[in-house]
């Protein structure tokens, strides 16, 4: 079995949150593979800016999801991810998807329709603290 770390964010920007919606519908959050070098911060700065173009800040680290899948390359090859999360501002509402990655769409959605538009039960978990703890700071 790999390892895989990766980084990502719970986007704000007033009270819309940032989604992704990737080639098959399903609405996504930022996120992406740590390189070497790279802290988790600075990791998910630059997913958030690859895959949305948006300039994001790390506010406050939210919490950690771990789950195994099927390497897409090698059906035999476990890989274990490990996915941080952060809440992150910005200052502005623009973006545009990276296609080159499947993304179709990227979106500022209101804080109380973000969590059902998500696709994965622990991305929509990760929303729900990123949502709270960003209550706490306003």
């Amino acid at each position: 079995m790999s390892i895989e770390i990766s980084a990502g964010g719970v986007v704000i920007f007033g009270n819309a949150v940032l989604l992704l919606k990737k080639y098959n519908g399903d609405f996504v959050l930022p996120k992406g593979k740590v390189e070497p070098g790279e802290t988790l911060e600075e990791s998910a700065q630059r997913e958030v800016l690859e895959e949305a173009k948006v300039r994001a800040w790390p506010m406050e680290y939210i919490d950690k999801i771990e789950y195994s899948y099927h390497n897409s390359w090698s059906k035999d090859q476990r890989v274990h991810k490990t996915v941080h999360w952060f809440l992150m501002e910005s200052n502005s509402i623009d973006c545009l998807p990276q296609k080159e990655e499947g993304f179709i769409e990227a979106i500022f959605v209101h804080e109380d329709k973000a969590v059902d538009m998500a696709r994965y039960r622990d991305e929509k978990n990760i929303i729900e603290q990123g949502l709270r703890l960003y209550k706490k700071r306003v």
